[in-house]
This record gives structure tokens, sequence and C-alpha cells, in this order.
């Protein structure tokens, strides 16, 4: 076989590789969004500098803002179980950040400081008055450094299992660039997307990380989760790109430093590591109260939202 007889070959062959692979991605987006549990319940859209930002409002009181942690398989869902009842006593807005959820997803580089922008644009021009928060996982280190940009905006700030200090401290390498990158290519970049994010991989995620209690675990919640990785054709990846890239992190001692409000941390006591985490915030600032709560990991907002409202309640009303 002549040069230009392998070179058509192996075009072709590759040709036929870019486009299965381009329709398994299709399929999988196709049967992950194929129930549109996202699509309850309706909410508006704050029309943001960077894209559309889905929100919910419910009750009437002080306004109280509800941030889900920032993965692409997050959204204001992971506050399903508590929003009624937190309604009857705040104003409780619950937002869809940038890159999750029903929110747009635009390929850019996602950054903590956009997210910064995004929670002071977000309190200003749609609460208009300071705000309560609470915010999961690394979600939490964007609303201490919007605090601390403008200590206008936010009040009581409640964090729900923060992220590692460790982690929040790391920057961008060469490596991290690299898998940021790739990640971003289109079709084979988007199949190792898909393969990141797979239904099992989710279920396993909130068996061993999540959830205390396997049990507990609502088919609902892995579906949800699943729909939203994968809602806007699998958008998401510009954000877990930037994730895997370090692009959203922050230097956490330099915003605790210097902030004055009544902070708290809710720690899953199942997982000795949310105990340390949260031990390491008190340490940078003692003024900090941690709630341990027994039989929870990660989500004790979905897994105990009894056991996790009845703390809220005791956390925000000893600071008002």
């Amino acid at each position: 076989m002549s040069w230009k007889k392998k070179l058509a070959a192996g075009t072709a062959l590759t040709g036929a590789a870019a486009v299965t692979i381009h329709m398994i991605n299709k399929f999988i987006y196709f049967s992950a969004t194929l129930d549109d549990l996202l699509s309850n319940p309706s909410g508006s859209y704050y029309e943001w500098r960077f894209g559309k930002i889905y929100y919910t409002k419910k009750g009437e009181g002080k306004p109280l803002l509800l941030i889900h942690d920032l993965t692409t398989y997050s959204s204001a869902y992971e506050w399903n179980k508590t929003v009624d009842e937190l309604s009857k006593k705040y104003t409780v807005f619950s937002i869809d950040l940038l890159g999750c959820g029903r929110s747009d997803k635009p390929n850019l580089t996602y950054t903590n400081y956009m997210y910064v922008q995004l929670i002071t644009d977000f309190i200003k021009h749609v609460i208009g008055d300071k705000t309560d928060v609470i915010a999961t996982g690394e979600s939490g280190s964007f609303v201490l450094a919007a605090c601390q940009n403008d200590s206008s905006i936010i009040d009581q700030i409640v964090l729900v299992n923060p992220a590692s200090i460790e982690l929040l401290g790391k920057i961008p390498t060469k490596r991290s660039k690299c898998l940021s990158w790739f990640i971003n290519t289109p079709i084979l970049g988007t199949f190792v997307y898909n393969m990141l994010t797979k239904r099992k991989d989710i279920e396993a995620l909130f068996q061993m990380d999540y959830f205390d209690d396997f049990d507990n675990i609502d088919d609902d919640i892995i579906r949800t989760y699943y729909e939203s990785a994968h809602s806007g054709n699998a958008s998401s990846k510009y954000l877990l790109a930037s994730i895997l890239g370090y692009y959203t992190t922050i230097n956490i001692p330099h915003c605790l430093e210097s902030l004055s409000n009544s902070i708290y941390i809710v720690a899953g006591k199942s997982n000795q590591d949310n105990i340390d985490f949260a031990n390491d915030y008190k340490d940078i600032l003692p003024s900090i109260e941690i709630v341990e709560m027994d039989n929870t990991k990660y989500l004790p907002q979905l897994e105990k939202p009894d056991e996790f409202l009845e703390q809220l309640n005791i956390l925000l009303s000893s600071g008002e």
C-alpha cells in the first residue's frame, strides 16, 4: 500500500472514530436530560454580564442566599429539602452558579474572582439588601472573598463543609493547565468529561463521600445531579476544566483574617476530614463557631434536613 493510500485510510479511520465519539456524546446528553428534572421549580433569570443566572425566590423576611457546591453536577436542587421551611422566616434566594444547573454555561475560564463578582452583583441588583449566606464546599471561598471585598453586602455566613484550605491554596501549574486545555477540546474532551461524570460515578460519590447512610440516597437525587452535569450538552465541562486547572482557588487565610462577620461552619461528623478542615478555618479566625452534625458527611442539608434546619435556626438566631 502506497503512502497516499495509507494516509487516506488513516484519515478515514480518524474521521470515523471522531463521528462515533460525537454520536456517543450526543446519546449521553439525550439520555441524561430525558426526564427534564431541572425544569421544576420554575424560577427567574438574572441577566448577568457573562450569562443568565437561574434563581428562585420564596418567602418573606430577612434575605437569605443559598449557594450550592461548586461542582458540575451541583445546582440549587441541593437545597430542595430545606427551602420551604427556611422561607417561613426568610426571603430565600437559591441560585444556580454560572456553569451549573439551569444557568448559562459559557466557554470561558471560570475563576474565583468571577464568582466573587457574580455574588456581589446578584446581592446588589437582585436581592438589594445585606443578606445572610449559606454556601457548601468550595463555594464558601468566594463568599468569604466577596465579603472581604465589600463588607456591606453580606451579614452572617454559614459554611457547610468548606473545602480544604490547602486545596484552595493550589495555583495553576503546567500540568493543570494542560489538563484544563484537554478537557476544553471538542469531541474528545467532551467524551472524557462524559466518562468522568457517569451516573455510576455520581452514585459512588454519594455512597462514599456525600451521605453517611446509603439508604438515605433517593434515586431522584442521583438523577438530578446526573442531569445537571449534562444539561447544556456537556457545556459544564468548561467549569470542570477550570476547577481541574486550579483557576477557581484563592488564598483563604488572607480573606479570613480581615473579616468581622459572624461565621459558622456545619461539619459532617462521619468524615473526620470535614472536622479537620473546619478547625483549620477556626485556627485562622478563632471567632468561627463549628457545629458537628452526627451521622452525616458532605451534604447534611440533603441527608438530614430536619437536623440541619434545627442547627441553622440556632446559629442564625444567635447572630441576630
